[in-house]
């Protein structure tokens, strides 16, 4: 294994890592950016896969996404740098700023800050969904599926589990290879 690939890993995902906040689906449109523009690993479709794969799996989807294209990228020593890269920012900074958190986070301007951090989070999670699905919605029967499944989202209170579930099926019975 090069150990030039594995530094690489570490460090591009610690990048996105420290520069995310909001969680993995904020971490999506990152991690587009530097698997498919940046570094040339994968394709828009293998990503996809990979966060198709990431969301089913149980476990937090950006550290999900993180080994499998580690893994993809560099075998088991890949997942395991990109593993790393990714939770080393959280990992150090709640450990650097646990006690110092708890005293702002009772500030009000703190509150507004956080606030506004989620506003911009919604942005980040629409934008990679929009672009996840102009990969995703190649047709008229992904089109259907995916119609069919937000609706049933939003209508209904079930688990998405099921929905996720449903999706894998009708794709396997509607897209055999």
């Amino acid at each position: 294994m090069e150990i030039a690939l594995l530094f690489t890993l570490f460090i591009s995902f610690f990048r996105i890592g420290l520069f995310t906040i909001g969680g993995g689906y904020a971490m999506i449109p990152l991690m587009e950016a530097e698997v498919i523009t940046v570094h040339g690993w994968m394709n828009s479709s293998e990503f996809l896969d990979i966060i198709a794969v990431a969301e089913m799996t149980p476990g937090p989807v950006s550290i999900n996404a993180a080994t499998f294209i580690g893994y993809t990228t560099g075998g088991l020593l890949g997942s395991m740098f990109a593993t790393l890269g990714v939770i080393s920012p959280s990992l150090i900074l709640i450990l650097l700023l646990s006690r110092l958190l708890m005293k702002v986070i009772q500030n009000p301007s703190a509150t507004s800050f956080l606030n506004g951090l989620r506003s911009g989070l919604i942005a980040l999670i629409l934008l990679a969904s929009f672009t996840l699905g102009q990969s995703a919605v190649i047709d008229l029967p992904s089109a259907l599926i995916f119609a069919a499944l937000l609706i049933g989202s939003v209508l209904t209170k079930i688990s998405p589990l099921y929905f996720i579930a449903a999706g894998a099926t009708l794709g396997l019975i509607l897209f055999p290879y």
